[in-house]
């Protein structure tokens, strides 16, 4: 009988110096019935080394052909055994009750999908980027978008699926992409039906400096205007305007240095003060 609560499944790629601290995130979950399925996509450094460091029986590792996270998510999904589905980047990190918020709350409302919050992390700076203040359940699709600030935010990583309705809608991450996520979420949202907010527990987004989202050549760029466009194309067939759910961010900077950003959406305006004093006003 599979006792397995959920498959994390952790694409790799030359990311030694970020790697330990994703799978000791991981293998010291509070939630113990988990397996962690590492696809090695063709590392060259020592990324492949340090994955069989870890003695953890529940680790299982994939070694492949380079064919990028797509690919390697793909590879992760097909042999995964657990109730429900989970993603982490090889280079992030989550809390360490992650997946027992998000699974014993899925549980509760028999939810397809939970979703928690995400704190992203640049250099120095640290801000909550996705919060949720209370458990909010919902099958209406825009109203799901809303709560996971889709299109702006539009990542798979912080949520679970549950296993036997992901692997239904079909649904693949598009080989070769490098926004695969933002045309994927708002698909996987429009396919499943519960979703859940869980609050008290996050998702950790570490932009690194060199990854290949922070990359500004033209192959970036141009996938990331496809990408888009998809999310739109497929958003408008769904009688929803994108312009509609976009955050606007006005900032002001003194010396470089952002002070204070106000946030507009449809009819309200969210003021931050030093990423620390928020508060909100309904136009």
């Amino acid at each position: 009988m599979n006792n397995i609560k959920v498959s994390v499944i952790v694409p790799v790629y030359n990311c030694e110096k970020y790697l330990k601290k994703c799978l000791d995130s991981l293998v010291n979950q509070t939630l113990k019935d988990i397996e962690i399925i590492c696809v090695n996509d063709g590392s060259t450094d020592n990324s492949g080394r340090i994955l069989e460091e870890y003695t953890d029986s529940r680790i299982k590792i994939i070694t492949k052909e380079n064919g990028g996270i797509s690919s390697a998510r793909n590879a992760g999904i097909a042999v995964a055994k657990g109730e429900y589905l989970g993603f982490v980047d090889s280079d992030d990190w989550v809390d360490l009750d992650f997946y027992e918020k998000l699974y014993n709350t899925a549980v509760k409302y028999n939810a397809d999908i939970a979703a928690a919050g995400i704190i992203r992390l640049h250099k120095l700076r640290k801000r909550y980027y996705l919060q949720f203040k209370d458990e909010q359940v919902t099958d209406d699709f825009k109203t799901k978008l809303q709560l996971c600030d889709i299109p702006d935010k539009s990542y798979v990583w912080n949520k679970i699926y549950k296993t036997d309705k992901f692997n239904k809608t079909n649904l693949k991450f598009k080989q070769g992409r490098i926004y695969e996520d933002v045309i994927f979420t708002p698909q996987i949202l429009y396919s499943m039906k519960t979703l859940v907010t869980v609050p008290g527990t996050y998702y950790y987004y570490w932009r690194r400096p060199k990854s290949l989202i922070t990359l500004k050549h033209e192959t970036a760029k141009s996938d990331l205007k496809l990408s888009l466009d998809e999310a739109a194309e497929f958003l408008k067939q769904h009688n929803i305007d994108v312009l509609d759910m976009k955050t606007q961010t006005q900032r002001v900077q003194i010396f470089g240095t952002t002070v204070f950003k106000i946030y507009t959406k449809k009819n309200e305006k969210t003021y931050c003060l030093f990423n620390i004093l928020r508060w909100h006003k309904k136009s």
